[in-house]
């Protein structure tokens, strides 16, 4: 299950070019192939249009999309409306049905330089979605770096083979599928070339990388080669990675490499074996609390994130508590909280519902749970050294993914070294030690 950029309900990030609007929602894997989109779109001369890169992972986020879809076509009347992202994908004759719609496109087709051809746009069938399950492979991308954004994301891998009983995504992204080592370590060598010191792998089941491969490498093998054949990148961060699946490389790269950033967002989704159980995934409880006592052993600076889904079907009060619980047991600094969300089409949706005023509860309890975790993690930082990278004036990310505040002039994605000085209890703040890298 990819992971949201910010939130489980993300706000949409709007970008422009050439008079083509992208709005993306959900993951960074979204983010990276609207970069996509927006080379195809100039290469392929479309003019006056707004993509919509739609998420499915909550029935809030598709709430939102079409929500989004009905206040850019008011803001732009004139301007083509075309809709794709796994939303899309999942179930296109929702959005198809909308006025406002002038073409939906499936996640394949979005990734296709002839699909934004203006001819291609403007004629021809208003629901270009094709089977995803048929998919067998990445194509290749070669993309200059995120608009707008101080790091970059590369795609690594796609798809999942796993079957989580409250997940949708596969039906929209298809079965797994790796890129090449040579394909990704190409594309981070362009964006370092291009100005981006800091790259982050992304994928829905990242640690599933290479498995459809020649040889079965792993990804420790991909995070080592990228490493070493890209001397001159600063900083290689990952995105949401499997609890159970880490293998045995990426565990020493993780010890050994200073450039791979001390951050780990994991797939946890709960904290009770029982509920792990049926929502059929792969590891238990204290499989969770040993991996986050393993990596912390063997990288002392490592900071966690992880997804927690409050109100899952059968879930009792006693069960919740164990998610509670977890927070503290993997000394968790960065949640994203989900109130369980019945997706049709997926086992959990006919599984028995837990009343939705608890659930809403439940999600306010470990939000709270959570914001006691990051004040908890924020104060270990204060009085620190750390490396941050600046994404905004006055705001940056340190290399753990701490929030920092401090007075800089130094340009979106410049590297400065700071001392930690005080906290929010929602950011670092930090004081400039040196110019930036």
């Amino acid at each position: 299950m990819s992971t949201p950029v910010e939130n489980p309900a993300p706000s949409p990030e709007v970008s422009e070019g050439r008079d083509v609007e992208i709005v993306t929602f959900g993951c960074r894997l979204n983010a990276w192939e609207s970069e996509v989109m927006r080379d195809h779109a100039r290469a392929g001369g479309l003019q006056d249009a707004v993509i919509i890169n739609t998420c499915a992972v909550t029935n809030e986020a598709v709430r939102q999309a079409r929500q989004t879809i009905r206040r850019m076509k008011r803001e732009r009347p004139e301007a083509q409306m075309i809709v794709t992202g796994c939303a899309a994908q999942i179930d296109p004759e929702q959005f198809a049905k909308m006025a406002e719609v002038d073409q939906v496109l499936g996640n394949a087709e979005k990734l296709r330089p002839e699909t934004f051809k203006s001819t291609a746009i403007s004629g021809g069938d208003k629901v270009k979605v094709d089977d995803i399950m048929a998919v067998s492979e990445i194509a290749s991308h070669l993309v200059d770096g995120l608009d707008g954004r101080a790091r970059a994301y590369v795609q690594v891998q796609t798809g999942c083979d796993h079957r989580c009983t409250f997940c949708i995504i596969p039906y929209g992204r298809g079965n797994a599928r790796s890129a090449p080592a040579g394909e990704v370590v190409d594309q981070v060598r362009r964006l370092v070339e291009t100005g981006h010191s800091e790259v982050v792998l992304t994928g829905v089941d990242m640690t599933s990388w290479g498995q459809d491969l020649p040889g079965t490498p792993q990804l420790g093998r991909l995070v080592r080669a990228i490493l070493k054949q890209v001397p001159d990148l600063q900083r290689l961060r990952l995105s949401s990675i499997d609890a159970i699946e880490i293998d045995e490389d990426l565990f020493r790269a993780i010890a050994e490499e200073d450039r791979l950033c001390p951050y780990m967002h994991l797939s946890l989704q709960a904290g009770d074996d029982m509920i792990l159980k049926r929502m059929k995934r792969r590891h238990s409880r204290d499989d969770a609390i040993a991996l986050a006592q393993r990596l912390r052993s063997v990288r002392p600076d490592i900071a966690f994130g992880a997804d927690l889904i409050a109100g899952f079907p059968t879930e009792t009060e006693e069960m919740f508590e164990n998610s509670l619980r977890l927070v503290d047991e993997c000394d968790l600094a960065f949640v994203h909280v989900f109130p369980y969300s019945p997706r049709p089409g997926t086992p959990a949706a006919r599984m028995p519902q837990v009343d939705r005023d608890v659930v809403k509860d439940r999600a306010a309890r470990l939000r709270a749970k959570s914001q006691e975790a990051l004040q908890r993690h924020l104060a270990s930082r204060v009085g620190r050294e750390m490396t941050v990278l600046v994404e905004k004036p006055g705001f940056a990310r340190a290399d753990d993914f701490s929030p920092v505040r401090m007075d800089s002039t130094a340009r979106p994605g410049a590297r400065v070294r700071t001392l930690i000085t005080g906290h929010d209890e929602k950011a670092l703040f930090a004081t400039p030690l040196e110019a930036a890298l």
